[in-house]
Formats: structure tokens, C-alpha cells, sequence
């Protein structure tokens, strides 16, 4: 029997995985190179997505991911061939194993307590720094070793 999970993760993760790293696992697994997946997770997590994610996502035709906020956890550490932080690195919340890893930080703020107008700055922003990873991960896959 042949296994159906991509051999490659890219993990997003911020405080909370209400809003940022949820919208850039939709953006990524809306048009992944090929075997690749995303995962979100955050380092305390929150009970519910901000209620502003799923409609500024659906404003670009993405739905949520399928599943609540949720921790970080060990498993997706090891997973992870690709970590990319929101810009939670200097935070107490973020674990020391991040912060000595490969991880790439986009510094991008929390929108959680901006107006609608920067809420959709930081989903455009995200949309585009995808974008940018989704090709440089299908470049890389494309390239001689």
C-alpha cells in the first residue's frame, strides 16, 4: 500500500494559530509544489481562529484549515523540513527549540487587534511571502542536486 502524505512539511507557526499561520497554511496548500503539505500551530494556542480569519480568507477564495487552533507539538517539530515563525521569536512563547533551529522569521504583526483595511494588509502580505516560498520550494525540487 502506497502512503498519501507529502514527504515534505512546511510548518507555519505563531502565538496563537488563530490568524496568520492559519491563513498561510490555506494559502500554501491551496497550490502546493508537488509533495509538499503545510501545517500551522502555535505556541499558545487559542480555544477558537480570530473571527476575522475565515472571512478575509473567503474574500480571496480560501476556506480555513480543517482544524482548530492548535499547539506545537514534538511530532510537527521533526516533521518540519521548512519552519517559517510569524515573527514570534523574541517572545517568551516561542520554544527555545525554534529559536535554535533553521526557521525563517517573517516578522509579520499580530492583526488580531487591527482594523479591517490592516487585517487585509497582513493577509496580503502573507499571500505574497507564500507565493514567493511555494516557488522557491518548486525551484529547489527542480534543480540538479
Amino acid at each position: 500500500m502506497t502512503s498519501t502524505v507529502p514527504s515534505k512539511v512546511v510548518l507555519f507557526v505563531c502565538v496563537e494559530n488563530a490568524c496568520r499561520s492559519l491563513m498561510a497554511e490555506a494559502m500554501f496548500n491551496q497550490h502546493p509544489p508537488a509533495g509538499w503539505t503545510a501545517l500551522s500551530a502555535g505556541t499558545e494556542p487559542a480555544h477558537r481562529p480570530n473571527p476575522r480569519t475565515g472571512p478575509m480568507l473567503r474574500e480571496i477564495g480560501l476556506e480555513l484549515p480543517g482544524h482548530p487552533p492548535r499547539g506545537l507539538d514534538r511530532e510537527m517539530l521533526l516533521r518540519a523540513e521548512v519552519m517559517v515563525t510569524m515573527g514570534c521569536l523574541d517572545k517568551a512563547s516561542c520554544p527555545a527549540r525554534l529559536r535554535e533551529s533553521d526557521v525563517e522569521d517573517w516578522g509579520i504583526p499580530d492583526p488580531s487587534t487591527m482594523d479591517d483595511a490592516g487585517f487585509r494588509g497582513v493577509r496580503d502580505t502573507l499571500r505574497r511571502r507564500v507565493e514567493d516560498l511555494t516557488q522557491r520550494l518548486a525551484r529547489a525540487r527542480s534543480s540538479p542536486p
